[in-house]
């Protein structure tokens, strides 16, 4: 099976190996972002070792010339990996086996970004998926996917750490049926609007000293927004931000 891949970050890092590992599949291009958001792209290019004109710049999608350099590498699949450019029509329509998407959730909750954030604060399950791509946003059907459970000592930073590995567990235990066309796509089930953008955490980033706040709800904002060095929660002081950090351990 000849398959494009989107790549970016340490797990498509890991995905990069394991398929050009495998007889399978034949990798005949790969997506990936310019280099000012890329993460893992060294890893990610070392593994793969495709010349440059089977390498594109994932910002540049919406491009037609792009679009036709794609098709004629004559795609069978798509796969994305924590790629962060949605794919959209004509490039969905490259691919006679369609795309699919590994996500760091278990969907339908918490479709988009920021996922290991709003599980903890919305108290929703978190996980991993393998999904097809329609024209949504991580609203294809499900492929596979599997649960990770949240640890009351869990900080946005160790929840992501392990929603990556399993996210990468899951792929490789779906990724010979999937091959094979074994894997049968399962409509997502209905809940709760749970979709995110990344700009949805500025809405609970501010502390609000003068507010009341239940424990849990401000414990969980702190301790899932604490990814160092990102910033995180914070309040105000004299005009200044006073970041927070959380650190958790059982007794």
């Amino acid at each position: 099976m000849r398959v494009v891949l989107f790549l970016n970050g340490p797990v498509g890092a890991k995905v990069a190996r394991y398929l050009s590992a495998r007889r399978d599949v034949e990798i005949v291009g790969l997506v990936i972002h310019p280099k000012h958001k890329r993460r893992a792209g060294e890893q990610i290019l070392g593994a793969l070792k495709l010349p440059a004109t089977r390498v594109f710049d994932g910002s540049k999608l919406d491009q037609s010339s792009i679009c036709k350099r794609i098709a004629a590498l004559k795609p069978d699949m798509g796969v994305s990996v924590y790629f962060l450019y949605i794919l959209r029509q004509p490039l969905l329509k490259l691919f006679p086996r369609g795309c699919v998407n590994l996500h760091p959730a278990y969907l339908p909750w918490n479709r988009g970004t920021y996922t290991n954030v709003w599980s903890i604060i919305d108290r929703s399950p978190a996980g991993a998926t393998l999904h097809t791509i329609d024209e949504g946003v991580d609203t294809g059907k499900i492929l596979a996917r599997a649960k990770e459970p949240i640890k009351p000592t869990d900080t946005g930073e160790t929840l992501y750490a392990r929603l990556e590995q399993a996210s990468f567990r899951l792929f490789k235990k779906s990724w010979p049926k999937l091959a094979s066309g074994k894997l049968k796509p399962q409509p997502q089930p209905r809940v709760a609007k749970s979709a995110h953008r990344f700009c949805d955490v500025n809405s609970i980033d501010v502390i609000d000293l003068n507010k009341r706040y239940i424990a849990r709800e401000l414990i969980d904002i702190i301790r899932a927004r604490t990814f160092p060095p990102y910033s995180g929660a914070y309040f105000l002081h004299k005009g200044r931000k006073v970041y927070l950090r959380l650190s958790l351990s059982y007794e």
